[in-house]
């Protein structure tokens, strides 16, 4: 592949446009296209010059790099419809695909099927690091491919990561990548729960913070991303909770992982349990803020929680017993015991 290869950079999202900025800055011969207006205009602005559509795009390009919303999205590209042609049938042989969607797992082996099939090259190469990695150019890429295919884009996800490890072959980079945002997404639950444990036992943040952070309960949903405001200045907390990485997209990987569990008969628990929580916080309006503000909805729901243990129920007996031991059990809407 060529030094300075030319890109057809398509899905112009909050991700895909500091990254298409990156490339061009770096002095790659960039076209992006995106089917949202605003995402055009925005591209224009910043010097990225943009195609009519991705077929355009695609003129005099050796990488054709997709930053879609999900699978389908990225099959429906390649293989075109009523619409038009397929990217796939439009590139010329041997043009290298490289999705940093994230996205199913078997999508994603499908996607390098399709593309090896149509004569091109494959390497799905999502993406950690959140916007603000991408503004700075210091994302990390998981890699899945043949190793020579790896090593041809390499220089180019050097130029928007600071990390980029080849996790094995085709599919490799979404299973690492959705591996690690089932650990995120739980984790930033535990630690969420935690301060707010930590706020009715009369803990303060900082002091709760300085303990953890040097102890067993260090990990990055504390240190780098932590959910209260004060201790990590850089982190959303500290500007209510804007994204950062959106509640939204951490219920749309939490699924991804829930449905790779359910294909390899992983009997994962935790996994299930965080993508209902946090599908249920995006569904209720925290969807484009920060993953992080789930410690609101939980702080949230403590109070209620709270107040529902001082509000006896008709003929209870109030005398010592403690709430939440027998003789109080309360239920939850399910009826299930607490």
């Amino acid at each position: 592949m060529p030094d300075k290869s030319g890109v057809a950079f398509l899905g112009l999202g909050h991700m895909g446009r500091p990254m298409a900025l990156n490339l061009v800055r770096a002095g790659y011969r960039v076209a992006g296209f995106d089917v949202v207006p605003e995402a055009l205009q925005w591209a224009r602005a910043q010097g990225i010059p943009v195609a009519g559509s991705a077929v355009e795009a695609l003129a005099g390009a050796d990488v054709v790099l997709t930053m879609f919303p999900s699978g389908r999205h990225v099959l429906d590209a390649y293989v075109g419809g009523a619409d038009g042609p397929g990217l796939l049938a439009e590139a010329p042989a041997g043009t290298m695909f490289l999705d940093c969607s994230t996205i199913n797992v078997d999508e994603a082996r499908e996607a390098a099927r399709l593309a090896i099939e149509a004569g091109h090259r494959s390497v799905d190469a999502p993406v950690s690091g959140g916007v603000v990695g991408a503004e700075a150019g210091t994302l990390t890429f998981m890699a899945g491919g043949d190793g020579a295919d790896f090593e041809a884009v390499r220089p180019l996800l050097e130029v928007m990561g600071k990390r980029v490890v080849h996790c094995g072959g085709h599919g490799a980079g979404q299973a690492a990548k959705i591996c690690n945002n089932l650990i995120l997404g739980v984790s930033m639950i535990a630690v969420s729960e935690a301060f707010v444990l930590g706020e009715k036992l009369g803990l303060t943040h900082q002091a709760l913070f300085d303990v953890a952070s040097a102890a067993s309960g260090q990990c990055w949903a504390l240190t780098t991303n932590c959910p209260v405001p004060g201790p990590v200045p850089t982190s959303p907390a500290n500007r209510d909770y804007q994204p950062g990485f959106a509640a939204a997209l951490m219920a749309k990987d939490l699924n991804l992982a829930v449905n790779a569990l359910d294909s390899t008969g992983v009997a994962g628990q935790m996994g299930a349990l965080a993508a209902r929580i946090y599908d249920r916080f995006a569904a209720e309006g925290g969807a484009g803020r920060d993953f992080s503000a789930i410690i609101t909805d939980i702080r949230d729901a403590s109070g209620q929680h709270a107040a529902r243990q001082q509000e006896p129920a008709a003929g209870e007996n109030t005398g010592t017993e403690m709430p939440g031991r027998p003789g109080t059990t309360t239920a939850h809407d399910d009826g299930s015991p607490e």
